[in-house]
Parts: C-alpha cells; sequence; structure tokens
C-alpha cells in the first residue's frame, strides 16, 4: 500500500462519512463502490471495510444528533431489535454469493430507493407533521427553520419490517441499511427528513457491530485499508452532521435521491 493510497483512502474516507453522516447511510453507500471501482477490491473486502468504517460514522455522527435531541431513542431502540438479527443473517448470507452477485443487489436496490424517494417528493411534497401522540412520539428543534417540530410515529410494525429487511441489507452489502431505513422512516412512518437521518445514523453502528465479528471471521478484513478509510469517515461525519442540521429537508431529500441514482448507474456500468 504506497503513501498516495492511504491519502486516497483517507480523503475518500472524509468525503463519504460527510455524505453518508449527513443522509443518515453512514457511507457505506458510496465507500463500498469507490473501493470496488478505483481501487478494484474484491466485493467482500470492500464490504468488510465499508462496515466497520461504518462503526466509526455512527460513534461520531450519533452522539452529536443524540446530543441536539435530534435522534428518535425509542424509535431507533425499537427499530434495532429487528434490524440486529437481519444484519446478522446478512453477513452470513454475503459469504454464499459471489462478488458480482453482490454488485448486481447493491445497484438495483439503489436504483430503487432513488426513485421511491423522488417519487415521495413529486406526489407527496415534504411536509413536516406539526402533531404529536403515541409512545414513539418526538419533538426536536429544526436548526434550518429556526422551528419545533414535533411528529407521531405512523405504521410501527410496517417499519419494523422494513428494518429486518434494512439490516439484512446491511450485513449483505456493508452499506448501513440507511438506504432503506431512512426512507422507511420518512414515507411509512411519516418521520420528518432529519429525524429519519438522525435516528438512522444512531442504529447504524450496532447494525453494522452484528454483522463484521462474520466477515472479521471470513479474513475479509485488511488493516491496511481498514485505518485511513475507518478515520476518513469518522472525521467526514462530524461535519456532515453539522451540515445537516442547516439544510432543510426536502432539499436533503433531494440530494438523498440523486446520489443514490447516480451510485447505481456506476455500479450497473461496472
Amino acid at each position: 500500500m504506497t503513501l498516495t493510497s492511504l491519502l486516497l483512502l483517507l480523503l475518500a474516507g472524509i468525503v463519504t462519512g460527510t455524505i453518508g453522516a449527513m443522509l443518515g447511510l453512514g457511507g457505506g453507500v458510496f465507500l463500498v463502490p469507490f473501493l470496488a471501482l478505483a481501487f478494484g477490491l474484491p466485493m467482500h473486502q470492500a464490504i468488510a471495510t465499508s462496515i466497520l468504517a461504518i462503526i466509526a460514522t455512527s460513534s461520531a455522527g450519533g452522539a452529536m444528533n443524540v446530543e441536539r435531541r435530534i435522534v428518535n431513542l425509542r424509535l431507533g431502540m425499537t427499530l434495532e431489535t429487528t434490524t440486529v438479527i437481519g444484519a446478522i443473517l446478512g453477513g452470513v448470507t454475503a459469504n454464499l454469493l459471489g462478488g458480482d452477485v453482490l454488485t448486481k443487489i447493491f445497484a438495483g436496490l439503489l436504483l430503487l430507493v432513488s426513485f421511491m424517494m423522488i417519487w415521495r417528493i413529486r406526489q407527496r411534497g415534504m411536509e413536516e407533521p406539526t402533531h404529536q401522540d403515541g409512545v414513539l412520539a418526538a419533538t426536536y428543534r429544526d436548526d434550518s427553520t429556526g422551528t419545533i417540530v414535533s411528529y407521531s410515529v405512523r405504521r410501527v410494525p410496517a417499519v419494523m419490517l422494513v428494518s429486518l429487511v434494512a439490516g439484512n441489507i446491511s450485513g449483505l452489502l456493508g452499506v448501513g441499511g440507511g438506504i432503506f431505513k431512512v426512507p422507511s422512516m420518512n414515507i411509512i412512518g411519516g418521520i420528518p427528513m432529519k429525524a429519519a437521518t438522525a435516528t438512522s445514523n444512531f442504529m447504524i453502528g450496532v447494525t453494522a457491530a452484528a454483522s463484521a465479528f462474520i466477515y472479521f471471521a471470513h479474513g475479509h478484513i485488511n488493516p491496511l485499508i481498514v485505518a485511513p478509510a475507518a478515520l476518513g469517515v469518522l472525521s467526514g461525519s462530524f461535519l456532515g452532521v453539522l451540515l445537516g442540521r442547516k439544510i432543510k429537508s426536502h432539499v436533503l431529500t433531494w440530494v438523498f435521491a440523486i446520489v443514490l441514482l447516480i451510485i447505481s448507474i456506476q455500479m450497473f456500468l461496472r
């Protein structure tokens, strides 16, 4: 591993950590394709590196959002009960599939979610809920508008089911599960985009840790690659959380959808 390669990994980690923390994705959704496309890493090794970097993202971004009371802790812990189960199953399944299969699954899921988010914006708008009721209801201050946002959580069983799938995807593809957690919380659960991304950031570290040991047991973790990538992601996470607070929800959603669309196309063309 050359010095140039180490610096590129560090820079890639900073960029992916910033975007990932801002959107609640953990950065894995960007780091995996970068490692696979730019560095030519085997898919399993790219996923393993991403999973460890995701833990760093959650540790930094999650803590900052908890302090600001944007994270819905009760909802996060409720959803994590099914997400962790899915993550362990995903880690086991990943070692039974080939790299090409994982790449196509990854690209297909990103494409699907990007269209879901665009449909959400165009058809229903992005008005924030203003009511609060139920055990999982919460309130936070939106720094971009200076307003207090109160909301309740709808269709909890359906969101938990999607979290099971998200956990499986996290363990299978090393993306933290945020690509499904954030849209499901926002679209199905009626949770404001900022609360959804913050809660996802809080959850992804636990989800990633559940499948990390499986990749470690199969020898897919290279410390020389993980160390600079994780350090970069950790640094970028702090910046991503700060940017996420200042950007309005509908802008955040458009960025989310467009970035996923671009990456999915790149992965299909790989």
